[in-house]
C-alpha cells in the first residue's frame, strides 16, 4: 500500500478498500488504482507524478452518505399512505397475432389496457433504449448504444401511417411469430425493409412532416448525431466492419471529421431515415402511455434506465468526454459470480458531470421519463459509486469510484418532480452502509425481492417489508417462480457448465428445503393452502409443477406487504419456467430472446393469470 497514492486516489473518488457482499473488507491493489487513475488521465508512475497530480486535482465534493435537504422524489398524494400494484414484462417477449415476431409498442399498449382492467396501476418494461440497429445480434437491453433514444425494433409497423398499403410476405411474418425466440436479425431485416418503404411515402402527409420537423428541432444535435451514427454504422456493417465505432476507420471515429461531414452530406436521406425512426418510436410510446392512463392506470408505464451505455455506441461517439474510455463498469466477486462481473459498460466521468453541472445525467433521466409515470434506476448505488474495471484487468481487480452523491440525488429528485414520476432504485448486491436510509429519506423506493428477503434461514413475513419499497417475487436475473419451484434453473446451470453436474443432487435437496421454508412463511401468514400442508412438513414430495393454489397464495402474501408498490412479472402470471437472463452467460443461454408462452390477447383466458390478479386486487383494492 502506498499512502500517497491512496490520498491521490481519494481526491478522484477512488476507494482504496471496500466491504464485499460477505461482509469482509478487501484492499484494492495499487496496480488497479494506478490503472483507474491512468484511465482518468492522471499519471502516477513516480512519486513526483503523484505529488504533482495531487496538487493539480480538480476539487470534487463527493458528499457524505446523507440526503440533500429540501427535496424528495415525487410520490403522488394518493400513494403517500397507499399501496398499489402492476405487471412487469420484457417488451420484446410479448406475443400477439399481429406483431412481427417481436413484442412492440402496440402490444405494450394492449397489455396496459388488459392489466388496467384487472386493477393494475402500472406496467413495467425492460430498458427501451436504442441499441445497434445495424447489428441486431447486440440485443441486450442493458448494453444500449444511447439512453436518450429508443429501439426502433419496438415500432409497431402496422401503426405507421401508410402501413395498410404495404405488400407483405405473410409466410415470412408467420415464421417470425411462430418462433419461440425472437429471431433478431430476421426481425430487423423485415422491419427495416417495411419502414424504409413507409419512410419513402411519409413526405406525402404535410401534417406528419411538420410534426417530424418539430421533433427534430426539439431534440436537436443529439438526435442528429445519433441518426448519423446509425447511418455510418449500417454502412460499416455492410462493408464487413463492426457496428460500434471502435472498429471503424480512424477518420470516422471523430464525429467532427471531414470524412464524417462528407458522409453526412452524401447520405442525408439515410440520416433523416434514422431520425424519423426515433420520431415514430417516440410517438408510439407516447400513445401507449396515453392508452394506459385512459384505461384507468394511475401510473402507466414504468420504464427502466440502464446503468450506462456501451463503450462503442452512439452516446460515446457523439460525446467522447462524457465517459472514461479505458474503463468499464461491473461488479465485485459475490456468491453467484466468484470472479466478479464485467458488464462492458462505459462509466460516466465524474469530472465531466461536475463541469457540466450534471446536465448529461439530467438529460438521460428526462428523456427516459418523457413517456412514463415511473422509472427504475438500474443499479441505484451508481448514484453513490460504481465498480470500475480498468482495461487489461479482470473484474476481481476492480475498484469503487465515487460520484458526487448529493448532486446526483438532487438531479434525480428534480427531474422526478418535474415529470411527476415515481422512482424505484434497484438496490441489490453490495449496498453501502446507510444507502437505503438515504433512499427512504429521498422517497426512492427500495427493490425488495422475495427470494432475497430472509433472516437466517427463514423468509421474512409481509410486515417486515418497508413502506417505501417495491416488492416483487422475482426479477429478470432470477428464475421465475414456477422455474424456481421446479429447480429448473439448477438443471439449466448444470447443463450449460455453470455448476458441476455432480453438485446437482445436493442443490436440489437445498431447493426442496427452501420450498418448505416458503410454504412455512405462507403458513405463518395464514395463507398456506390445505393441499400444501403435507408438502410443508415434508411428508410428501412437492410436485415438479408449481401448484396454482401455492402461486396464488404467495402473490397474496406479497400483496399484503406494506410496500407501496407490488410488481408481478408477466412470466409468473402465466407459469413460465425459463429465466430471462442468466448473468455470466453469453451464448450458453438464450438471454433476452425467449418469448412469453401466452399471446397478449389470450391472457384473460389463462386461469392462473385471472386467479392471481383477483387475489392481488382483493388485497390491494383501488382507493381514491
Amino acid at each position: 500500500m502506498n499512502p500517497d497514492l491512496d490520498r491521490l486516489a481519494g481526491l478522484y473518488g477512488i476507494e482504496s478498500t471496500y466491504v464485499g457482499i460477505d461482509g469482509k473488507r478487501r484492499d484494492v491493489r495499487d496496480e488497479a488504482k494506478r490503472a483507474i487513475l491512468r484511465a482518468m488521465g492522471v499519471w502516477t508512475e513516480t512519486e513526483q507524478d503523484i505529488a504533482e497530480a495531487a496538487r493539480c486535482a480538480m476539487p470534487i465534493d463527493f458528499g457524505a452518505m446523507e440526503a440533500p435537504a429540501g427535496i424528495r422524489c415525487f410520490v403522488p398524494p394518493w400513494l403517500k399512505d397507499g399501496r398499489t400494484w402492476g405487471v412487469t414484462c420484457q417488451v420484446y417477449a410479448l406475443r400477439s397475432g399481429r406483431n412481427w415476431g417481436i413484442g412492440d409498442f402496440e402490444d405494450l399498449a394492449r397489455l396496459a389496457e388488459i392489466a388496467a382492467a384487472e386493477g393494475a396501476d402500472f406496467v413495467g418494461v425492460n430498458p427501451l433504449h436504442a441499441l445497434f440497429l445495424a447489428d441486431a445480434r447486440r440485443f441486450s437491453p442493458f448494453s444500449p448504444s444511447n439512453r436518450q433514444f429508443l429501439n426502433p425494433l419496438y415500432i409497431a409497423v402496422d401503426g405507421v401511417p401508410g402501413a395498410a398499403a404495404l405488400d407483405l410476405d405473410a409466410a415470412e411474418l408467420d415464421e417470425l411469430r411462430a418462433s419461440d425466440r425472437v429471431l433478431y436479425p430476421l426481425v430487423a431485416l423485415a422491419k427495416k425493409r417495411a419502414l424504409e418503404a413507409l419512410f419513402e411515402a411519409f413526405g406525402d402527409d404535410e401534417a406528419n412532416v411538420s410534426a417530424f420537423q418539430a421533433f427534430c428541432a426539439e431534440h436537436g444535435q443529439p438526435l442528429y448525431l445519433h441518426a448519423l451514427f446509425e447511418a455510418i454504422s449500417e454502412r460499416m456493417v455492410a462493408d464487413g466492419r463492426w457496428s460500434g465505432w471502435h472498429g471503424w476507420p480512424a477518420e470516422f471515429q471523430d464525429h467532427g471529421s471531414l470524412a464524417v461531414r462528407n458522409f453526412a452530406e452524401e447520405h442525408e436521406d439515410r440520416v433523416t431515415f434514422h431520425a424519423w425512426l426515433q420520431f415514430i418510436a417516440d410517438r408510439q410510446l407516447a400513445e401507449a402511455q396515453r392508452r394506459a392512463i385512459a384505461a384507468g392506470m394511475r401510473i402507466g408505464l414504468y420504464v427502466d434506465l440502464a446503468v450506462g451505455v456501451a463503450s462503442d455506441g452512439s452516446a460515446t461517439w457523439s460525446d467522447p468526454a462524457l465517459t472514461v474510455p479505458d474503463a468499464r463498469i461491473g461488479a465485485p466477486p459475490d456468491f453467484f459470480n466468484a470472479a466478479g462481473q464485467d458488464w462492458g459498460i462505459a462509466p460516466l466521468s465524474p469530472a465531466t458531470l461536475v463541469q457540466r453541472r450534471f446536465e448529461p445525467y439530467r438529460t438521460a433521466l428526462d428523456d427516459v421519463l418523457r413517456r412514463a409515470g415511473a422509472v427504475r434506476i438500474d443499479h441505484a448505488m451508481s448514484l453513490y459509486r460504481l465498480y470500475w474495471i480498468a482495461s487489461g484487468f479482470s473484474a476481481a481487480d476492480g475498484v469503487y469510484v465515487r460520484y458526487p452523491f448529493q448532486d446526483m440525488l438532487q438531479s434525480l429528485a428534480e427531474i422526478s418532480q418535474a415529470r411527476h414520476a415515481i422512482v424505484i432504485g434497484e438496490d441489490l448486491g453490495v449496498v453501502p452502509e446507510g444507502f437505503r436510509d438515504v433512499m427512504a429519506a429521498m422517497d426512492i423506493h427500495s427493490y425488495r425481492v422475495f427470494f432475497f428477503e430472509r433472516r437466517d434461514d427463514f423468509f421474512l413475513p409481509p410486515d417486515a417489508y418497508p413502506h417505501a419499497s417495491m416488492a416483487c417475487i422475482s426479477i429478470h436475473d432470477l428464475p421465475p417462480l414456477a422455474g424456481w419451484w421446479a429447480g429448473h434453473d439448477l438443471e439449466t446451470r448444470a447443463a450449460i457448465g455453470m455448476n458441476a453436474p455432480e453438485d446437482l443432487p445436493a442443490q436440489q435437496e437445498s431447493r426442496a428445503h427452501e420450498r418448505r421454508r416458503m410454504l412455512g412463511a405462507l403458513a405463518d401468514a395464514g395463507l398456506l393452502p390445505a393441499e400444501a400442508e403435507a408438502m410443508m412438513r415434508g411428508d410428501v414430495d412437492a410436485p415438479c409443477a408449481l401448484p396454482p393454489e401455492v402461486a396464488v397464495a404467495l402473490h397474496r402474501f406479497m400483496a399484503r406487504t406494506p410496500s407501496r408498490l407490488f410488481a408481478i412479472p408477466l412470466d409468473d402470471l402465466v407459469g413460465a419456467i425459463e429465466q430471462v437472463n442468466i448473468p455470466g452467460t453469453t451464448d450458453e443461454h438464450p438471454n433476452w430472446q425467449m418469448k412469453l408462452e401466452v399471446p397478449v390477447e389470450r391472457l384473460v383466458e389463462t386461469a392462473l393469470y385471472r386467479a392471481i390478479c383477483r387475489a392481488v386486487r382483493e388485497e390491494r383494492p383501488k382507493q381514491a
